[in-house]
This record gives structure tokens, sequence and C-alpha cells, in this order.
């Protein structure tokens, strides 16, 4: 058995599924498709998630929802993240993913903090109904079967006085799950200031299923260090793997207990940038594939002296051979700016007040799905 040099982490079990490091990619909308699964397995092992997949639209065959359940065919574990709040529906799809054999491990999300699903009562929302969330849960792993592994993904509450978490948790385990994921961040945190990483020890002393960490692992020493102070069991890694997705070789030479990390200048990452834009490309059409590209320029480039006029011009490439022209311009020489390295990435939403149906705080004890919450469309 492989064991963490001085941290005495074992490989990650999921029913059947054993994974080292144990590292999982979180889901997030628009970025972990096929291409960019492929692009981090690529630098390491781990358990990559798809993007989010609402229940509804995957039971209703929704042409979008049903390609992005498609994996690739070395892709193994194949790993999906539901969302859902009615358990009919939730179960409806649990039981289509194993009938015709969609995915190997199956992820609830109760952790998405964005108003258009918290006002709904979905999402990071929904385990304050915690009846609804044990109908839910209990549901999933019930039609997932032996042989499909269920977690629960969540943040601690709404906000400090509307804490769900350690309750959550222990419904969770009591249903059946596999393991439970805890973002250190309430919904009302969004993605501001520093991940409360003592919910997450508190978490796992709590429950005997796997306690897995989120939040602010920017480096693979962030993710070591949360093992240590947490007793977590792994890592959830999200932003911190943006235009970075050397990041998993990293965390693999950590957890092994080697010391290098991955450094690469301008030149290598130009090559990522590429391979990357390629992958898209092959999955979607060159046109679709380079656009959809677009959005990653800025973190892969994050750091680098590159001028405004050539990144302006990146975010705009149309085309795999405008976009090897447009790297080709670049100072490659350039060294990795080790100035980024633990600096916070993708999304920084300050702390707000949080969307909620109608008197939602009011009903812990009720057991219904709330009215309108479904989602009839894929990725967030």
């Amino acid at each position: 058995m492989t064991i963490a040099a001085g941290v005495g982490v074992r490989p990650l079990r999921l029913g059947p599924i054993q994974a080292w490091p144990p590292v999982v990619l979180a889901p997030m909308a628009g970025i972990t498709n096929p291409p960019f699964r492929r692009l981090c397995r690529e630098h390491g092992a781990g358990l990559y998630v798809c993007e989010m997949i609402t229940t509804r639209a995957l039971v209703e065959r929704n042409e979008k929802t049903l390609k992005m359940v498609r994996f690739d065919p070395d892709e193994r574990p194949r790993s999906v993240q539901l969302y859902g709040v009615d358990p009919g529906v939730v179960g409806a799809a649990v039981r289509m993913i194993v009938d015709e054999d969609l995915a190997d491990h199956i992820d609830l999300n109760f952790g998405c903090p964005v108003p258009k699903v918290t006002r709904r009562g979905g999402g990071s929302a929904l385990p304050w109904r915690w009846r609804l969330f044990e109908r839910i849960v209990t549901t999933a792993v019930r039609e997932a079967g032996p042989d499909i592994p269920v977690t629960v993904k969540m943040r601690k509450g709404i906000d400090p006085d509307h804490l769900t978490f350690v309750r959550a948790g222990r419904i969770a385990q009591e249903a059946g799950v596999a393991a439970v994921a805890l973002h250190g961040r309430t919904a009302a945190d969004m993605y501001s200031g520093t991940a409360d990483w003592s919910a997450i020890g508190e978490l796992a002393a709590a429950l005997d299923v796997p306690v897995l960490g989120n939040g602010d692992i920017w480096e693979a020493d962030d993710a070591l260090r949360m093992v240590e102070q947490t007793g977590c069991a792994g890592v959830v890694v999200g932003r911190g793997c943006l235009g970075r997705p050397w990041l998993f070789a990293d965390l693999a030479a950590a957890f092994d207990g080697r010391s290098e990390r991955a450094l690469p200048g301008l030149r290598a990452v130009a090559g990522v940038m590429r391979r990357h834009a390629e992958l898209l490309s092959e999955h979607l059409g060159e046109q679709r594939g380079v656009t959809d590209f677009r959005k990653h320029v800025s973190w892969y480039l994050k750091g680098f002296r590159v001028g405004g006029d050539t990144r302006r011009a990146l975010g705009m490439a149309a085309g795999l051979a405008e976009l090897d022209d447009l790297l080709g311009t670049l100072d490659l020489d350039q060294p990795y700016p080790r100035s980024e390295l633990g600096v916070p990435r993708g999304r920084s939403t300050g702390i707000r007040k949080v969307s909620l149906p109608d008197g939602w705080l009011a009903s812990a004890d009720c057991a219904d799905a709330p009215f309108g919450a479904e989602l009839d469309t894929s990725g967030g």
C-alpha cells in the first residue's frame, strides 16, 4: 500500500474504486469537460468529475446533457455529479446511470452557492431542509446499488447562523454514502476570504466514512497541510488547477513524499495551451473548441509578461492556426512566475446575503421538494 511520507494518507476507497493519490477534481461548469479532464489525467492520477448534470435533464434525455455524460474510452473511473431536488427524479436519474452503464461513481451536489440555485432551495440551501436531504441521499444510494458508490459534496451551511454540515454529514453517512466532501465556506461566503479548514476537521472527527476537504488548495503543499491539520482522507481541487493542469503532477509527487514541483516556463505553458485547444477542437470542432478555449487564456498566462494587445488577441482567436501564430509571438524564454505560487485563482466573489425561497429558514423539518427548484439544463 502506498503511504505518503510524513502524512500517513491511504488510498481513497469509494466502494470498489481505489484512487491514489487521494485527489478529486471538483466539477466546474464549462471547465471539467472531457478535454480538460484528459489534460489533467495526462499530468497526474486521481478522480476526475465531469461538469454538474441535472437529474431532470438527464431523465428527459436532453441532448446537451447526454453529450456531457460521455467519457473518453480510456477514462476510468467515470465520475458524474448530479444536481437534483426531487427524490423521485434523482432516483430515476441514478437508475438510468446504472441501467445504461453511464458512470462508475455518482457525486451529489449540495454545495452550489449561486443565487439562481439557492433562491429555489437547491444546492447549498437544500441541506437546511434536512428531511428532504435525507430522502434524496437515501434514494440515490438505494438505486445505485452496491457497485456504484455515491458521495456527497456540500458547504458548511447557508451562513454562520445556519450551519448544516455536521447534521448533513451524519445523515449522509447513515444513508450509506461512500464519502462526504466539504468546502470550508458557507453559501454566503461564496468564494471570498479564507476557507475554514477547522470545519473540515470537525466533520472528519464526527464521521466514520472518508471526509474530503475542499477550499484554498492552490499548491500541492496546501493539500498536505489540509490533511495534516484536519485528518481528512483526501482533497478536492477546484480553482487551483485553472490554467495549471500540471498541479495534479505536483499533487501526485506530494502525496508520494517527493519534493519536485512543476514550474513550467512560458514555452512549456504555451505547449499545454496548444494541447488544451487541440483537445477542445477534437471534442467540439475547431471553431467551437478554440472559442471555448478563450476563457482559459488569462489563467494560463497569469503572472507572465504578456502585453495587453496580445492577451486580447489570444482571447479572440478563432482557429488553431491563429492561436499558433499568436503563441509564437510570446517571449517563450520566461521562467514560471514564482510570485503566483499560492495565489488564489478564478472566482473571488465576496460575501453576500443568500437568496432563498420565501419562508425557507422556517422550513427545516419539511421533507417536500421546493417548487420550481429543478433545473432543466446541465453544467451549473
